[in-house]
């Protein structure tokens, strides 16, 4: 069984459902420490005339101290709901797309989210089903493992029978190998380089929220992508 692990990001670039394709359970990591920083937790990019936009979804944080991810409020005193479906309409109704996916974003903004892993997750979750991606999606908070770091993914392996757990190519830097040799789980090593598409508003753009292909291009631009997407060891 193959097992990725990432922390559950607000609508994420193309990448990370590819990663998420590979793997046979994917883990959203909420039960991990919310960044003090910036962080694609919250936040993540679209295209605007003027380059990226950021689409930052206010997080409560005054007086909280560190927060697990699981745990993290949205504030909803700012009007954030409406701003985001705003620029998904104005930046994207002329894209070949748009009214493939707009309804849903529609009934998502209008809700009164209380906590960010919830709204990311269902979020993760709906685009799942439109690429056709039938990976299992836990969190977790639902494993109950305390540990941090490489122990942290290693029992995370160890209790859904993993045996092996796939990385992004970052996670060379900082996963202790022969760690996960002792309990026997292999690792495996993402890597995704994918090419440009067609976009609006001028040069092209990389890396952007998935929204950004799906509107330009729809399904079809993420199957293409798919021969650019690795697993090495």
């Amino acid at each position: 069984m193959l097992v990725a692990c990432h922390q559950p990001n607000y609508i994420p670039w193309s990448g990370f459902f590819h990663k998420l394709k590979f793997a046979d359970v994917f883990v959203l990591l909420d039960s991990v420490q919310f960044p003090r920083g910036t962080s694609w937790v919250n936040r993540n990019r679209i295209k605007s005339p003027q380059g990226q936009l950021w689409l930052t979804v206010p997080a409560k944080r005054k007086k909280l101290g560190l927060q697990k991810i699981q745990n993290v409020e949205i504030d909803n005193t700012h009007v954030w709901g409406k701003k985001h479906l705003l620029s998904l309409i104005y930046f994207y109704k002329k894209a070949p797309y748009f009214n493939d996916y707009i309804d849903f974003f529609i009934d998502i903004y209008e809700k009164e989210w209380v906590k960010l892993s919830d709204l990311n997750l269902i979020l993760i979750e709906e685009i799942k089903k439109w690429l056709e991606i039938d990976t299992k999606v836990i969190r977790s908070s639902e494993l109950e493992i305390n540990n941090t770091s490489s122990e942290l993914l290693i029992e995370i392996c160890k209790s859904l029978g993993a045996d092996t757990y796939i990385s992004g190519i970052g996670g060379k830097k900082y996963i202790d190998n022969k760690k996960f040799e002792t309990q026997g789980i292999n690792i495996n090593y993402f890597s995704f380089a994918p090419p440009a598409y067609p976009q609006f508003w001028g040069k092209f753009i990389s890396n952007l929220s998935i929204l950004d292909l799906l509107f330009n291009c729809g399904k079809k631009g993420f199957d293409t992508q798919l021969k650019f997407a690795k697993l090495k060891k």
